[in-house]
Order: C-alpha cells, then structure tokens, then sequence
C-alpha cells in the first residue's frame, strides 16, 4: 500500500504508519505499567521481554519519514525557561518516544535526545548527524497527525527512565 492509498473518507483508518505507532504505544505502556536483527516487529519485542525476559527496556525509538518528499522528520521544541514566562533553549530531534496515538491517528511524540550531543538545531541535517549513544526522554512532547508520514523506522528499544 502507498502512501494514503486505500483510504475511504470516514472509515477506520488505514494507515500503516499509525497502526504501528499504536502496537509501540501499547507495548510501552505494558511494560511501564509493569524475523529481523533490526526492525518494528524486533524492538517491539525487545520492549516486551519476549526475547530477554526482565531486560528493563520502555522505548522503542523511531524515526518517522514526511509523505510526499520521504525525507526524515525533525521536530523541535523548547522547555520553559529559568523565570516565569521564559522560553528555553530550542531542541531538535530526528528521533522520537511514542506517548499516545488517538483514533483519528494524532500522536504525541517526545523528543529523544542524548545530553551530551554537541548538536544545535542548524548542525543537525538528518537522522546520522545525531548521537544515539544515550538518548534521554527530554519532556519535550509534540503533536502530529500520521497521515502525513509515509514511513516509519524502528530503533532497537532502549531505556529513558532511569
């Protein structure tokens, strides 16, 4: 199926992006509330303790790709600042935590980031130009609708909260 192929105004969706997304938020869910090296299915998995029992894992990373021009999407956002009403340093990211998807297939993305990556918002061109070493959850959520990506990269599941 292509992008936005097979649709029909009003019915269930069916997007492949969004379903995913879905199996990952649910996936993640079980475990805070309690065949491929590399792929969706594989990190999903891994967050379960399907593979390694006991592991510890609660995110599966992704990287999700705009519909139209493939290219990967960067989502920025910022904290509050120091005093009331301020605004923080603006942060980029290429790679995200799945923290909800509704029926109409809005989902809230937080930005995963590793502290220690000496990349700004203009140094950071595409998903390779960013450290994976460490990724943290950084609190820093969007909204997106999935209808407009066409792609979704699973990372191998990790660990945010400590």
């Amino acid at each position: 199926m292509g992008c936005g192929h097979g649709r029909v105004e009003g019915a269930a969706t069916d997007n492949c992006v969004c379903e995913i997304l879905r199996d990952i938020v649910d996936a993640q869910n079980d475990v805070i509330e309690n065949c491929c090296d590399s792929s969706c299915e594989q990190s999903i998995n891994d967050l379960l303790g399907e593979t390694d029992p006991g592991n510890g894992l609660d995110t599966v990373p992704v990287i999700l790709y705009c519909a139209g021009d493939c290219k990967p999407f960067k989502g920025f956002g910022a904290k509050r600042g120091n005093g009331l009403g301020t605004i923080g340093d603006l942060k980029a990211s290429f790679i995200f935590r799945v923290k909800s998807v509704t029926d109409d297939c809005c989902a809230v993305l937080e930005l995963l980031l590793d502290p220690n990556d000496p990349c700004d918002c203009d140094h950071l061109k595409d998903p390779c130009d960013q450290d994976t070493d460490n990724l943290e959850n950084t609190g820093i959520c969007i909204t997106v609708d999935l209808d407009c990506f066409c792609h979704v990269t699973c990372l191998p599941a990790i660990s945010v909260f400590d």
